[in-house]
């Protein structure tokens, strides 16, 4: 078929339509690298730039709803995006992705207030929930499931290596130019993946029926997924659990959780359908992800802290600490492509790196971070070990699914990865907190507990700053256990996860 023939959609073992070569298949490709890169970068690339930027826009009480309002918006929007890709097609929701995300950042940018910056942080995103979730969606719709491992892998290591990277560019383009070029970069990147994947994605197909929306049914998972992570965050960021006003977000998540599902049943359209959840590769997959992240963006986020506040090294140097597991992850991940691609299975990789990421933890929590090698090797490990999960995960939910739910199944996918990463943060920080506060004392309570503590380590006397890192180190040593613990769960699900055939051509 010639590539001016209309476009068809893929046959149901899996293969792409038949004029999409390889050339195509790699515009596509790095269109949605680009794509993924700018979604994950700005979920970490503010965080060394938090403080320069308090201070500019005189909002030190609004500091955590910078990172924490990206996040929320981004996670409760992506499986909306994969509905609606669904319906109208990936090229159309992928390009209205990237304006909103792209005029958001405009608005980051400029904004002369906390509050202005919240606001474009909502908005921006709004759009980056959807870049990574379209994007991986558009990969099964043009790679065939056997060979798909492999490309996964490289979207998987993009995402990866943007979420460990993010404080490194952010460091650097706040140090050297300003904070506000951490969303100036956006630009040139973002331009260039929405020239590139709407030139490429012409030959994908486009639903010819148009369906039903489950607006009703946006509205209650929105409402149920934005209190619920409001409510988590704002535990991490330093409210009591059992205080009221937590107790209520808690509550009204419940509640509107509880509508979503009941509505969700009764839906002509539904925006999730449910019976997805009947699939055992479904459930399983999406809860290791869950995992997966979880303890990624804990160790990207608390990693940093624990090297400048044990350690003493400067913020740049603390996050090029990072750079042996951010480099890892994605090798990790192409190790996992190539083994589908040549066994046609991907439970075998799922239980291996499943295996390793508690044994990596628990490494991490007994490791001297002044050493530098050998906190180094075990980042290396852990590294590996998560980067061998992702797209053997993935792999598996949409080798499990037909193709009409192949968008929504997707976006599931990357929605349990977000709230890993969101319920991961606020977790761990809480629990990092509240044992610092029972170790250290009265004297370091509430949400500027680090803060104050690197400021007593930099002027202190020498035995104050001993006995701190001692504190502190304890404290950090113990979250790593908790998350190992956590990660104990992921390789019992794998153990489980059925281990069907790849469909599809071998590469």
């Amino acid at each position: 078929m010639s590539a001016a023939a209309s476009p068809a959609a893929p046959s149901p073992d899996g293969r792409p339509p038949e004029y999409l070569g390889d050339a195509a298949v790699r515009s596509i490709i790095i269109g949605l690298m680009l794509a993924i890169l700018l979604g994950a970068l700005d979920q970490t690339i503010v965080s060394v730039a938090l403080a320069r930027m308090a201070e500019d826009l005189h909002g030190f009480e609004l500091l955590a709803w910078v990172v924490s309002s990206y996040l929320v918006a981004s996670t409760v929007v992506t499986p909306i995006y994969g509905k609606l890709g669904d319906l109208f097609g990936r090229r159309l929701m992928l390009s209205c992705a990237l304006c909103v995300f792209l005029l958001a950042s405009v608005g980051c940018a400029l904004a002369q207030t906390m509050g202005q910056m919240i606001a474009a942080r909502v908005i921006q995103g709004l759009g980056g929930g959807g870049l990574i979730s379209i994007a991986q969606t558009i990969i099964a719709d043009v790679v065939p499931l056997r060979e798909r491992g492999r490309y996964q892998g490289y979207i998987s290591g993009v995402f990866a290596l943007s979420s460990v990277t993010g404080p490194v560019v952010g460091g650097l383009l706040t140090h050297y130019l300003s904070w506000r070029w951490c969303f100036w970069i956006n630009l040139p990147l973002g331009l260039a993946a929405l020239l590139i994947s709407r030139r490429a994605l012409a030959l994908l197909p486009v639903p010819g029926v148009r369906r039903p929306i489950d607006y009703l049914g946006a509205v209650l998972l929105t409402t149920a997924l934005t209190t619920l992570l409001i409510g988590i965050t704002r535990t991490g960021h330093g409210d009591a659990w059992n205080s009221s006003a937590i107790l209520e977000l808690y509550g009204t998540a419940i509640v509107f959780a509880t509508l979503f599902v009941i509505w969700e049943k009764r839906a002509r359209e539904p925006l999730v359908p449910l019976h997805l959840f009947r699939n055992r590769a479904v459930t399983l997959c999406c809860v290791i992800l869950f995992l997966g992240f979880f303890n990624l963006i804990g160790m990207a986020v608390l990693m940093p802290l624990r090297f400048q506040i044990v350690a003493e090294a400067p913020a740049n140097v603390a996050a090029w600490r990072l750079v042996p597991m951010s480099l890892m992850i994605p090798c990790g991940a192409f190790v996992a492509g190539r083994l589908m691609m040549k066994s046609g299975r991907y439970r075998p990789t799922q239980l291996v790196g499943a295996a390793l990421v508690p044994i990596m933890l628990a490494a991490l929590a007994w490791v001297d971070v002044r050493s530098v090698w050998p906190c180094a090797l075990i980042m290396a490990g852990a590294g590996i070990a998560i980067g061998l999960q992702f797209p053997s995960a993935l792999v598996a939910v949409q080798n499990s699914v037909p193709y009409e739910h192949l968008g929504i199944a997707t976006a599931t996918t990357a929605f349990s990865r977000s709230l890993g990463g969101a319920i991961g943060i606020a977790l761990l920080s809480s629990v990092l907190l509240a044992t610092l506060h029972a170790n250290a004392g009265s004297a370091y309570g509430g949400v500027n507990t680090l803060h104050d503590m690197l400021t007593e380590i930099a002027s202190g006397s020498a035995a104050t700053r001993a006995e701190l890192h001692a504190t502190t180190d304890a404290a950090f040593g113990h979250i790593f256990l908790v998350g190992a613990a956590i990660a104990l769960i992921a390789p019992v699900l794998a153990w489980f996860v059925p281990d069907r055939a790849l469909r599809g051509r071998a590469g």
